[in-house]
């Protein structure tokens, strides 16, 4: 199924699908989970649009690549040009919106490349390796450092964060994503994921939120 950025009330965000850019290790219990250092300044990558589906109707994972860990994060859409390491209050003005966000991995894939030394591209912008679920209007929410995110799968809650444990909050992410490359109207941001990662399964059910603002059922056909 194709993608289209929306808000929860099924009006359409008339921006065109853009890039998906990354921070890794966002939360120090997650990169510790994983047996990672904990990054000394941001850990960027980006995905393609390519790789963007819609949450509600459920996804595909690969069958054939191993071991698919779901990354349950906070997305932000831009909705503002931003460049040259903008100004927080900038950044705040270019927010469009809010929604809950799965990154998915190819864990197996992923950690043979990181034994050689290589970029991680293939374990993290396969088809469907970013599913997006509609956004809440990006004034809805006040407080960017008091955000929930949560996932629970087949009834328990494997992931359950916060974004007052970011490493790197919210708006100076962006100002430092902003002062390497441009952000375009219709990019989003995936924040990071807090502890608790895992594999999913062809058939899981899941419930994933914004907590107190958006929650959606999905499901891994």
């Amino acid at each position: 199924m194709s993608y289209q950025h929306q808000y929860v009330d099924g009006t359409t965000v008339h921006f065109p699908l853009g890039k998906v850019v990354c921070i890794g290790r966002n939360y120090a219990e997650h990169a510790r989970e994983l047996n990672n250092p904990v990054p000394s300044e941001p850990l960027l990558f980006i995905k393609p649009g390519s790789c963007v589906v819609p949450l509600d109707s459920g996804f595909a994972i690969p069958e054939d690549r191993g071991s698919v860990h779901y990354e349950a994060e906070i997305a932000v859409l831009i909705g503002k040009p931003l460049s040259k390491a903008p100004d927080a209050e900038e950044v705040r003005d270019a927010i469009s919106g809010f929604a809950p966000a799965l990154d998915l991995t190819l864990r197996d894939v992923q950690a043979k490349l990181k034994e050689k030394g290589y970029p991680w591209e293939i374990a993290k912008s396969f088809d469907g390796a970013c599913v997006l679920a509609p956004f809440v209007p990006g004034d809805v929410i006040e407080d960017l450092a008091d955000i929930g995110i949560r996932l629970v799968i087949n009834g328990e809650t494997r992931q359950d964060g916060n974004s007052r444990d970011m490493l790197n909050p919210i708006l100076s992410m962006i100002q430092h994503m902003a002062g390497h490359f441009a952000l375009q109207p219709g990019d989003v941001i995936l924040t990071g994921t807090p502890v608790g990662v895992g594999a999913l399964n062809k058939g899981d059910e899941l419930v994933l939120e914004l907590v107190g603002h958006s929650s959606f059922n999905s499901r891994v056909l």
